[in-house]
């Protein structure tokens, strides 16, 4: 890994299609930088800020922007995999359609963010804040989301399979066409106060 850049302010940069391996910042800040179908793999961002970011079409693999600041980016076609995102935070972002394979996204902040249609497998999202989040017709499958705040979040037509949705509260969100496992559904059941036997 080389030394990492730390404290520098990028401004009206344009890295379209950059790629960025093994690069490490450390509390840095993006503003207005053209990042539209760059590739990352192995980059560690630390403690970052990211305003007016374009991040439509990129890859990033095996990738960390732990504790970042996303603030109205465009994330429009971009993909995670096996990335970590402990503890980032995302606000007034275009999110679709995102596409997140694996990595650990707990502890992100997504309150009410506009998740229709988009895909997140296998993905570790321990007590992520999706509070009004809106994932009308998302792929869910496979997602660790113990201790999510899931309040007011729309869950219409998701697949949610092979998800732990034991911090679910099934009457607190919109549910309505939005597919379960047998497994999940004994769950579901236990917490509107059902005995299973």
């Amino acid at each position: 890994m080389p030394e990492p850049v730390e404290d520098v302010t990028y401004r009206q940069q344009d890295w379209y299609a950059e790629e960025l391996a093994d690069r490490h910042f450390v509390r840095c800040e993006f503003f207005h930088v053209d990042l539209t179908e760059a590739v990352s793999q192995g980059a560690v961002f630390t403690d970052c800020v990211f305003g007016n970011v374009a991040f439509n079409a990129s890859r990033h693999t095996d990738s960390a922007f732990t504790r970042c600041t996303f603030k109205r980016c465009n994330l429009f076609e971009a993909e995670f995999t096996g990335c970590k995102l402990v503890g980032s935070s995302f606000d007034q972002c275009d999110l679709r359609p995102l596409r997140i394979d694996g990595g650990d996204w707990s502890f992100v902040g997504l309150p009410g963010a506009d998740l229709r249609g988009v895909r997140l497998t296998d993905v570790r999202m321990r007590e992520v804040d999706l509070t009004g989040a809106d994932l009308t017709g998302a792929t869910v499958t496979g997602v660790d989301l113990s201790g999510a705040q899931l309040h007011a979040a729309k869950l219409v037509r998701a697949d949610l399979r092979g998800s732990d949705l034991t911090a679910l509260d099934p009457t607190a969100v919109q549910r309505a066409g939005a597919i379960i496992d047998a497994e999940q559904a004994i769950v579901l059941a236990q917490a509107l106060g059902f005995e299973i036997r």
